[in-house]
Formats: structure tokens, C-alpha cells, sequence
């Protein structure tokens, strides 16, 4: 539809594109760059039903002092995807071609409906290092761990359209979509649009920093994308950033964002876009704008984003983008008011603002990116903080309320992959305070390899230059470099105790250190490359040398890792550390030279030169002048046209592996990774009316701010675990469990998992935590959630669960809602839901529905023992959607609790998945009446 007759042409050199102009809108020119992108995404996507000129006018009438409350359908121009997270996702569509041509379609015609790529960064682990061989044997350890994913990846690319694989050992994610996948404004089919680009990962906002808007979603949300289908989302707040001032002269672009981050975590920006302006704007590299993109999620916010001008331009043009493309983004931002113009500044919700020259060098932990420490007071900040960690029992992390803490990766922020054998942060022993009023435990290590030496609390045990955040940024990356060399020239050298190791975004950083003669300081001071991936930032960072881990577990000694990443919560960089700092690249090795957190740049000395000399951080930190003379001399744009040249072909690991090929996948029966799920089992070809629900059983009782992560399997799989069972009777060896991320190809693994969190407390049970309740089968006697649900659906009992306030906040991630449909769940009735998961859960075919308002399980004396009759649900099938439905529980011996239920199915094409079974269904069927 075309309602306000926005569609005409733009003339760029001698191509002409056809766009939809948002001067046809009255308003629009007043909004915040990112609310135009979304202005012209459902302008140029009407269609009367889901999205209406309502919608439009909505938003081009948006007013900034509001607070959310329009639903609008974003159509994002593409998806890309890490491999962890797009494994299930190509498992769906698989399954989906097969299911199509069981209903009599042709299989060939289920394909990415929008641009896919997926850029396999996330199962690379540092296991070797600081050897010259380490990147090489680390690769060949990641086939020989992945071989059979890899594979499942290699039919995909080969077997559907528009969708392409970059391979192992190429680079981070979202490196690689900035520096080449990114095209700023897109050009399809003749028709020219803002590139916009969904993610299953959150970081994916790195792309933020080039003017894309985007933002890291679940793996429903991306499959639905790939398909055709809009992202739900509410018309935000925008929050106005002004940048002023310059930075001073040994501040980085870390310690910028760093700041960022500690300011916008106080201000409060959950839920909505940050947009970055002013005329300090045009002062800020393309590099540093992506680094502030990236950490949104760690700001809390949807979208961290810069609009596009002379910089932008500049860098596309860096990174081998054609002259074409140039014109192309030029001309289409400036045609449509999207060029940054200083002097014309959009009203926004929340105004903040930052003068650059306040910044100082600055480091964050020793558990969360916001707790910022300047690095003058590290010292004392660790000396006050070591306490939490030593000589008294302490509380693990409160998981349940880091609604920012996890993205869609398997890692280890989830609390399962903690050290203990509980699960829980070990109690400490009480520890001998030193002369100095802070904890120690010196203990003596020998090593074959090392000597011997002394570690205490606060070792650096992990020095990492690691993350998409960073290695993408040359000037923190060959300040870096610059560093190590004037170090190495002074004679020093990182401490024997500290794992060193460096992996780089994209190979791009290889090529600028080889040209600049930097890679041999690096060696010299143990940062060899270890992979292209995320590595240490994502918990991949690897076990400790054995001595030095086994004198850390033996002595409880809390010991400490420095990265150059964005997350650093307790448990997830590595389980024998419990203190983790995120720093600049620079920093990070002048930790390893200090080895210890109980360091003071400005008095302590790093060591002494060959004339005896004390050498302190500010006798080696290389000069501006020292890094933008490197830059200039040692970074081109044939670095970059030539490493992206062939970026899907990879390595001869990748092209020789063994590659099913054929339109529909040939599943391995014996896999324990890649499993056809059964979303389309028996499925007809038309939907069969949805049914209201009667005698369900309560699977899970639950109380406020249950996320996504307390759903969701993540982490390490426990042995005596339902997953852990499954491996064993497939012949899988306790060592070869892997993680739940590595596993997510396989739903058996996965349900398993599903509601199996240790921090999980299922209030059937009096006291215990975990993935446990009662089976009302077997007389009410606790069993594991996977085996209760299996014998309730024996038994053909359907199943609800109840929820307290926030129900599945957090991140979205896709097994939250898929796990909780392939266990038997009907409906979760809660106080209040997260956004995204109640979305995503219609996608499974479960219905979100809400207790009345001020009402709630412990209000109407609900104690989980009850059966359900939910009616009124059946009312879906006339058409529409009705506001309630009426809820009986009924135990023996109390008379029946009724409420009228609020049903949160809350658009049109919500209540289309639901009347379908879900979203995947929907599509596959409306492929059918299309073919």
C-alpha cells in the first residue's frame, strides 16, 4: 500500500533507484535519525493489516515525552546470525522443507525471504597459547569438536538462497558485518531502503555505530525476519546524547565507552534507543562509534546509534566498499533527511551529555561493564573488593536481576557453568590479612614450563585482548602493539603465572600488525594469536595451566582476569576466576607485565631496564602521534579487499569437509548435535481449530523476575542431569558433554535443559532449587521437570505454568519459549510478561495470559496442586481475539478458585501464529498457498 504516495524515484550517477520518501509524512523531519529509519521501514512496508497508515502517523506524530505504548512491525532489511544461535535456526528451516514437501509443495521454495548470513565466531577456544602453533591447534581442536555442526552449516549454504556461511577462523561477527556485510543504505531488487539488521546476538548493535539500526533479538525473532515476518516492537524513547570536547592524551576509546556505560546504567535506558549527536559527533572515528554501538546491551539500551555523514562515508570507503555504494548512502541519507546536519537537532525523550576531555583511563569490575574504576584507583578499589572474594562465605551473583547479563550465547553468565559442584560460588576460607590491611595467601607454584614463582589474591591469571568491541578498533589495538614493544625494548616481560592471549575480530588485524613489524613484541610478551573469535569474552577463554589452576582451587585463592571485552559477571570468563576487569587492549598488557591486580600504575614500577632504571606504565605508553603515524603507514584499503574477497570460500579444513548435499537434509540418526525437532510433526495443511484447555497440571510455580535465563539451557551440562543421561545412552563421554550452546541443534539436549537452572526455585517444592517439581502422576513425588512433563504427556495431561511479576525478561533467547512448548506447556499465566518472550511464545503455539490486576498466585491462594480449565480460548476462531478467558482451578477439598484471565495475544498477527500452532507453521503454510 502506498497511503501517503511516498514512492518515487532517486537518481544516484547513472542508476536510478526507486524509494519512499518520508517528506510525503508530515512530521517526519523533526524525528531522531532512528525513529526516521523506522519511519520509512513501515512506510515502505503497509499493508493495511499489521501495519497501517495509523501506524505511520503514529509514529511521524511521535511525542518524545511519552511513554511507550504503540505496537508497531519492523521488517529489518536483513539477519546475521553466530554460529551457536544460528544453528537452531537453520535446523527450522530444514525441518521446514521437509514438511512442505510432505504437504505436496516443492521443498526448494522455503528460503530466506530477507538476507541471511551467519559468521561461525563462537566455538573457537584459547585452549592453547602462547606458542606460535596455538592458532593452528586451536582450529584443529574446534573441527574436531564441531565437525558435525560444521557440516550441518555447509549443507545450509549450499542448499537455500540468499543465505551464506563465513567459516571458522574468519573473525567476530560483528566485525565482520561492519567492516564488510554492512551496506548502510541497501539496494534490492531496484528498490533503495536503510539497511537494518537484526542479530542472535546481542552486540549486533556494534553495527549501530555506521547509522545501521539493528539490535540483537532471539532465534524466533530471526527466523520470523529471514521469513518475512515483522519484529513487534513498541515505538521507543529516544534518548539524546551530546558529545563535546576532545579526548585527552592517553585515553582511549575504552575508557570513552567505559564511561558511556557507567553514566547511561545510572541514568536509565532499558528499552530504549540512545542516539548520539551534536557537534562533537563529526569528532568521533568510525572505529570509536562502533565500540560505543557495541556495548548498548551493557547500557541496557535497544539501540546505540550515530547518524550518517562524512565519517561514515570515509570508512566505507576504508573497508573497500565500491564508489557506487558511496554515492548510493550519500545521496539516499541526505535525499531523505538522514544526514547529520548539527544545526537542525531533533527533540528528544531524555537528554545526557558527555565532555570528552572528562574522561580518564578507566577499567570496570570486578563483575558488571557499568562499575566503572578509574585507573588511578584500581589499587584501592581491588583492595576494598578482594574482601567480598576472600575469608568469608559470600552470596553468588543475583542472577535473576542482571536483566542485561546474557545475550544469546551459550556462555557462561548463566549460573550453571560456575565452579562448584552445587552450582553456587564455593564458601570461602578465611584468609591471613597482610601488613596492608587486605587479604593474602601467598602460595609457591612450580612449573616445568614457567619455573617457579609466587602467586597471591588478585593474580592476574587471564590477560586477554579479546571481543568484537575492541579488536575492531585500531587505534586501541596498535596502541596496544606499541605498548608491547616499547616494553619488550625496556627489557620487560608479562609474568609467568598469566595466561596471554590475542584474538583478533578479523584478519585484517594480522595483515596491519605484519606490516607494521608490531607482531614480535606482541610474542615476545606471550600474546600469540589464538583464534579469530570471541574466545575469552564469551567464557571461551580456555582452562588455566594445570599447576597454576590447581594451586588456585587448592588455596581458594581469588585471582583475577583482565579482557578487553564487554562482559565480565561472575562465572562466565573462567571457573577458577572470580574477579574480572574489562580494560583497553594497552591496559591489558600492562596488567600482564604487573600480574597483578594490588597494582598502581602511577607509583608502582613495572620493572626495571638494562641500566637498572625503574620502568613505569607512562615510560612505555606510546604517544597519539606514535599511533596515528602507525595507522596511517600500516592500514589500507587493500587490506580489507583482500581478506574479504573470498570470505565465505574458508579454509581447506572447511572446503574439505565431508558436505551432505541435496535440497532437504539428511539427518544423522546417531547425531548428538544436529536432531530433526518435531514442530511439524503430523502437522495438516490447514490449522485445526485451537481448543480452550482442560484438567492441566501445574508443571512450574514461579515467582517475580524469572528470565529468560532461568528458562533457557545455557552453560555446562551437569553430569546425573536429564541432558547429561541422554548423552550417556548415545555414548557420549562426560569429557564430550560440551555446553548446551554447542548443543542447540539438538532439541532432546535442549528440553532436557528447559526450566533445569540451579537459581530456578519451582515453589511446588518447599526449599529446593533447580529443575525439579512435583509429579502429580506419581502421587506428588519431585522428579525432574523433563521426566514429570514426560509422563504428564503420556498421559495426554496438558500443562500451564504460573509466574509472578516480569515473567521472561532478559535476554530473548529462542529456547526459552521453544522449551517450554516442547515440554507439553499449554499456557503460562503470569502477573506481568517481558515484551519479546510473551511474543515468543506465541511463536511456540503457547498462550501468554495475565491475572487479573492486582490479582496473583499467592493472592487467589493458588498453590500449584490445582487442575486448570481454561475456556474461552476457542473464541480465536471466529476471528478474533477476545480480551479474557475464563480460568477454574479446582483441588480436592476447597472449593474451585475463577478468574477471568487477561489473554496478552496483542496483534493481528500474534493471534494469526496462535490460531496456527506458531510462527514457523504460519509461514509454512501461507508458502503452501503461495506455490
Amino acid at each position: 500500500m502506498n497511503s501517503f504516495g511516498a514512492r518515487d524515484t532517486l537518481d544516484v550517477g547513472d542508476k536510478t533507484y526507486e524509494i519512499y520518501r518520508l517528506d510525503a509524512v508530515p512530521g517526519t523531519d523533526k524525528l531522531p535519525y532512528s525513529l526516521k529509519v523506522l519511519a520509512e521501514n513501515l512506510l515502505r512496508t503497509e499493508d493495511g493489516t499489521n501495519i497501517t497508515k495509523d501506524h505511520i502517523e503514529a509514529i511521524a506524530n511521535w511525542d518524545p515525552s511519552a511513554e511507550p505504548s504503540v505496537e508497531i512491525q519492523f521488517t529489518p532489511a536483513r539477519v546475521i546470525m553466530q554460529d551457536f544461535t544460528g544453528v537452531p535456526c537453520i535446523v527450522d528451516l530444514a525441518t521446514m522443507r521437509e514438511a512442505v514437501g510432505e504437504l505436496g509443495g516443492d521443498p526448494q521454495k522455503v528460503n530466506p525471504l530477507a538476507p541471511a548470513d551467519l559468521v561461525i565466531d563462537h566455538s573457537v577456544i584459547a585452549d592453547l597459547f602462547g606458542r606460535e602453533d596455538a592458532f593452528e591447534r586451536n582450529v584443529e581442536i574446534e573441527y574436531e569438536r564441531n565437525g558435525e555442526r560444521y557440516q550441518f552449516l555447509r549443507w545450509g549454504q549450499g542448499a537455500f538462497n540468499d543465505f551464506k556461511v563465513v567459516p571458522p577462523g574468519t573473525g567476530i561477527v560483528h566485525q565482520v558485518n561492519i567492516e564488510y556485510l554492512a551496506s548502510v543504505v541497501m539496494d534490492r531488487d531496484g528498490t533503495a531502503y536503510p539497511d537494518t539488521c537484526v542479530g542472535t546476538d546481542s552486540h549486533t548493535t556494534m553495527e549501530n555505530g555506521l547509522g545501521v539500526l539493528g539490535w540483537g533479538v532471539g532465534g524466533i525473532e530471526a527466523e520470523a525476519a529471514m521469513l518475512g515476518q515483522p519484529v513487534s516492537m513498541l515505538i521507543p524513547r529516544v534518548v539524546g546524547f551530546k558529545l563535546t570536547g576532545e579526548r585527552r592524551a592517553g585515553v582511549t576509546a575504552t575508557d570513552v565507552v567505559l564511561t558511556v556505560t557507567e553514566m547511561l546504567r545510572k541514568h536509565g535506558v532499558v528499552g530504549k534507543f540512545v542516539e548520539f549527536y551534536g557537534d562533537g559527533v563529526a569528532e568521533v572515528p568510525l572505529a570509536n562509534r562502533a565500540t560505543l554501538g557495541n556495548m548498548s546491551p551493557e547500557f541496557g539500551s535497544t539501540a546505540a546509534i550515530f547518524p550518517i555523514d562524512d565519517v561514515t562515508i570515509e570508512y566505507l570507503r576504508l573497508t573497500g566498499r565500491s564508489d557506487e555504494q558511496l554515492a548510493l548512502v550519500e545521496a539516499y541519507a541526505k535525499a531523505q533527511g538522514m544526514w547529520h546536519d548539527p544545526s537542525k537537532e531533533p527533540k528528544y525523550s531524555e537528554y545526557i551529555e558527555l565532555d570528552l576531555s572528562d574522561v580518564v583511563p578507566s577499567i570496570a569490575g570486578p563483575k558488571r561493564p557499568q562499575d566503572r574504576i578509574a585507573l588511578d584507583d584500581a589499587k584501592s578499589a581491588f583492595r576494598k573488593d578482594i574482601h567480598n572474594y576472600v575469608g568469608e562465605e559470600r552470596e553468588p551473583a543475583e542472577y535473576s536481576k542482571l536483566d542485561e547479563a546474557v545475550d544469546e550465547t551459550f556462555p557462561s553468565s548463566d549460573p550453571v557453568s560456575l565452579s562448584s559442584g552445587n552450582g553456587g560460588t564455593p564458601p570461602l576460607h578465611s584468609a591471613a590479612v597482610g601488613a596492608e590491611g587486605r587479604p593474602t595467601n601467598p602460595v609457591t607454584v612450580r612449573s616445568e614450563e614457567r619455573g617457579e614463582f609466587v602467586i597471591d589474591h588478585g593474580a592476574v591469571a587471564i590477560a586477554a585482548i579479546t571481543s568484537c568491541t575492541n579488536t575492531s578498533n585500531p587505534e586501541v589495538m596498535i596502541g596496544a602493539a606499541l605498548l608491547a614493544k616499547n616494553a619488550v625494548e625496556k627489557g620487560l616481560a608479562s609474568k609467568p603465572w598469566v595466561k596471554t592471549t590475542m584474538a583478533p575480530g578479523s584478519q585484517v588485524v594480522t595483515d596491519y600488525y605484519d606490516k607494521a613489524g608490531l607482531w614480535p613484541y606482541l610474542e615476545k610478551l606471550g600474546f600469540f594469536l589464538v583464534g579469530y573469535g570471541c574466545t575469552t569474552c564469551i567464557g571461551n577463554s580456555g582452562p588455566l595451566p594445570e599447576e597454576i589452576s590447581k594451586a588456585v582451587n587448592d588455596n581458594d585463592l581469588a585471582v583475577t582476569a583482565v579482557l578487553s571485552g564487554n562482559r565480565n559477571f561472575e562465572g562466565r570468563i573462567n571457573p577458577d576466576v572470580k574477579m574480572n576487569y574489562l580494560a583497553s587492549p594497552p591496559l591489558v598488557i600492562a596488567y600482564a607485565l604487573a600480574g597483578t591486580m594490588d597494582f598502581d600504575f602511577e607509583s608502582d614500577c613495572l620493572g626495571t631496564d638494562s641500566d637498572g632504571n625503574e620502568v613505569f606504565l607512562k615510560d612505555i605508553w606510546p604517544s597519539q602521534k606514535d599511533i596515528s603515524d602507525t595507522i596511517a603507514n600500516a592500514i589500507s584499503q587493500e587490506m580489507f579487499t583482500k581478506n574479504y574477497a573470498d570470505v565465505f570460500k574458508g579454509d581447506e579444513r572447511w572446503r574439505n569437509l565431508p558436505t551432505p548435499s541435496g535440497d532437504t537434509f539428511e539427518w544423522d540418526q546417531e547425531s548428538t548435535y544436529v536432531r530433526k525437532p518435531p514442530y511439524f510433526d503430523g502437522m495438516p495443511a490447514e490449522p485445526e481449530p485451537v481448543t480452550d484447555i482442560s484438567g492441566a497440571r501445574v508443571l512450574a510455580l514461579l515467582g517475580d523476575s524469572v528470565t529468560t535465563d532461568h528458562i533457557s539451557p545455557a552453560g555446562s551440562i551437569k553430569p546425573g542431569t536429564p541432558a547429561a543421561q541422554y548423552l550417556d545412552s548415545h555414548g557420549v563421554d562426560k569429557k564430550d558433554y560440551n555446553s548446551y550452546g554447542s548443543r542447540r541443534g539438538n532439541h532432546e539436549v535442549m528440553i532436557r535443559g528447559t526450566f533445569a537452572n540451579i537459581r530456578l526455585r519451582n515453589q511446588l517444592l518447599d526449599d529446593v532449587s533447580g529443575g525439579y517439581t512435583r509429579d502429580f502422576t506419581n502421587g506428588g513425588e519431585q522428579a525432574f521437570i523433563y521426566d514429570a512433563a514426560q509422563n504428564y504427556a503420556e498421559q495426554g495431561i496438558p500443562l500451564v505454568v504460573l509466574g509472578g511479576k516480569e515473567y521472561g525478561s532478559g535476554s530473548s533467547r529462542d529456547w526459552a519459549a521453544k522449551g517450554t512448548s516442547l515440554l507439553g506447556v499449554r499456557a503460562v499465566i503470569a502477573e506481568s510478561f517481558e515484551r519479546i518472550h510473551r511474543s515468543n511464545l506465541i511463536g511456540m503455539g503457547v498462550i501468554p495470559l495475565q491475572f487479573p490486576e492486582g490479582e496473583s498466585a499467592a493472592s487467589l491462594k493458588l498453590d500449584g496442586t490445582e487442575t486448570f480449565d481454561i475456556t474461552g480460548i476457542e473464541d480465536l476462531n471466529d476471528g478474533k481475539t477476545p480480551k479474557t478467558v475464563h480460568v477454574t482451578a479446582t483441588k480436592e477439598g476447597a472449593d474451585p478458585v475463577e478468574f477471568d484471565a487477561v489473554v496478552r495475544i496483542d496483534t493481528p498477527g500474534e493471534a494469526d501464529y496462535y490460531r496456527n500452532g506458531g510462527i514457523l507453521q504460519f509461514v509454512l503454510r501461507n508458502m503452501l498457498k503461495t506455490q
